[in-house]
């Protein structure tokens, strides 16, 4: 068999609430191609974060040996998906002065802006997931995204931070590690996501994307090309099967069910003439009988969480300055973002226009991972192959400049 050179394998593993997924892709002729895929359910999971190290371990490495033998190929690395209420994100400003007089703006004066703008105290427990610049000012000029090259004396940039709790990020890496998974690099999922399903256009224009997992909803806001906010939500899919389980007295896994094949966040879209049978099955119910329920029953439990979830998305959006910058709308995506009438809502407490958001596909990827619960992870890969060709051409661009400076010395 022949084996695949490491470097041009990537390996991501996104570990969820509900399920546990390694995806590999391999870099061919510049082009990201899909090589395999694992998902198992989590186990040792509590609200997105891991509350059991050895059951959370043996999922992830059951996908990591599906994975494997799926791509024909050993796993050794992986990019780790970070999310949970735990992130946050902040903006700061900062810059350094190049002296009386102009000069040359190089990668290294870039890196020092950057240096001195993140420079701001943070708990002892928190640590910087992403360092993401919005934009430079020269000497006062705003607007300018890659500086490098141009001349004055004054640079200054403004910069997103997000970061994360210090203790669950590396409760996920030692969950990778005891799997035989050495993590290479972590990323935000609201921003992995966000790689998957939005267009340059709607970055532009200003846009937010909003991740709908089981027991989150993470938010990363876009304007004019850059990253404005961060967030996470407590509230996802599970909170509105919940409701179900309780409102109709049934159980999760039924009550699972119900919301997908009847549910609906409109209480006057739904007839009121319609009924559903409730119990049916008693493998699924519990042993309760069946009875007839009103399908608009289930509106009136659904409803009033897609509101309170868009109300709280609202106040956060607003509270981070970004409500008024959505000129693309909102982009939902996530296993949650599927269930009927939920745009409506958004739409209608949020005065915007929205999407489901579906992630784009790699070249050979099989049709059912092309599916809005799936964009974290193949958008972790997105994210990764860009990262990786912007470090090899800062290395290009400075193995030239070194050459020339050698050059120039004989």
């Amino acid at each position: 068999m022949k084996t695949q050179r490491p470097e041009s394998l990537i390996t991501v593993l996104d570990a969820g609430t509900t399920k546990s997924c390694v995806l590999v892709a391999e870099l061919h002729d510049g082009v990201l191609r899909y090589r395999g895929h694992g998902i198992e359910p989590s186990q040792g999971m509590r609200k997105g974060l891991i509350a059991e190290l050895g059951p959370a371990a043996e999922a992830i490495n059951r996908a990591a040996l599906t994975a494997e033998r799926a791509s024909k190929t050993a796993i050794e690395t992986a990019v780790v998906g970070i999310g949970g209420t735990h992130i946050r994100g902040m903006n700061s400003r900062g810059g350094i002065s190049l002296g009386s007089r102009m000069r040359e703006i190089t990668r290294e004066e870039v890196r020092a802006a950057v240096d001195r703008a993140r420079s701001i105290a943070l708990p002892a427990d928190r640590e910087v997931l992403h360092l993401l610049p919005q934009e430079f000012i020269l000497d006062d000029q705003p607007g300018i995204h890659d500086p490098i090259g141009m001349v004055g004396n004054k640079l200054e940039v403004n910069l997103h931070l997000s970061t994360c709790s210090g203790g669950v990020a590396q409760s996920v890496i030692t969950c990778a590690n005891r799997a035989g998974l050495e993590v290479i690099d972590t990323v935000y999922e609201g921003i992995a996501s966000a790689e998957a399903v939005l267009s340059a256009d709607e970055r532009e224009l200003g846009v937010c994307i909003a991740d709908i997992g089981s027991s989150t909803t993470e938010l990363a806001i876009f304007f004019e090309g850059s990253v404005a906010h961060t967030a996470v939500l407590p509230i996802g899919g599970d909170h509105f099967t919940n409701d179900l389980a309780v409102g109709l007295h049934v159980t999760v896994e039924e009550a699972e069910y119900l919301k997908k094949t009847y549910g609906h966040c409109v209480v006057t879209a739904v007839p009121q003439s319609n009924e559903i049978e409730v119990g049916g099955d008693l493998a699924i119910s519990g042993g309760q009988p069946a009875r007839l329920v009103r399908q608009r029953f289930l509106a009136e439990i659904l409803e009033p969480r897609a509101r309170e979830l868009f109300t709280m998305m609202r106040d956060n959006l607003r509270h981070g300055g970004v409500l008024e910058a959505l000129g693309a709308g909102c982009v939902f995506t996530g296993g949650g973002s599927q269930l009927s009438g939920l745009l409506d809502n958004a739409e209608s407490l949020l005065r915007v226009p929205a999407r489901i958001g579906y992630p784009v596909p790699l070249s050979k990827m099989p049709e059912e991972l092309v599916k809005p619960e799936f964009a974290t992870m193949i958008g972790m890969l997105l994210y990764t192959h860009r990262t990786q060709v912007r470090k090899a051409s800062e290395e290009q661009g400075l193995r030239s400049k070194l050459r020339s400076i050698f050059a120039g010395s004989f």
